[in-house]
């Protein structure tokens, strides 16, 4: 007697169908070419995650320094002054105030600035 191992394989196939929904030609229909369109997919995923800190990070950033530039100082000077007086803040939390609250965004500024 031969066991085929019918079942696991359909449903491994099935699975792999399902994830390449939406792919284009032949990359959704046709197992092998779906197995290879599977795996680059995940890679792409993998390294879009790394990118996407770098990039959110970049935008932080340009968005500080569009506001001290309002305000008449640079971003490099401003995290200088940040620094110099001991106020740690991340830039995920200074680009929030510099959209959202001038206000503290200019305190903080005169701060940085006192302090360089």
């Amino acid at each position: 007697m031969r066991v085929t191992a019918a079942v696991p394989s359909r449903k491994r196939r099935r699975r792999a169908l399902e994830r390449a929904k939406g792919f284009y030609g032949a990359s959704s229909k046709r197992i092998r070419t779906v197995y290879d369109a599977i795996d680059k997919a995940d890679a792409h995923a993998y390294v879009g995650r790394k990118q996407k800190k770098r990039q959110y990070r970049r935008l932080w950033t340009v968005r500080i320094n569009a506001a001290c530039r309002l305000q008449g100082m640079t971003y490099s000077k401003f995290m200088n002054g940040l620094k110099k007086a001991n106020i740690e803040m991340n830039r995920k939390v200074l680009a929030d105030l510099a959209v959202n609250d001038a206000a503290a965004f200019t305190a903080l500024l005169e701060k940085a600035k006192a302090a360089c």
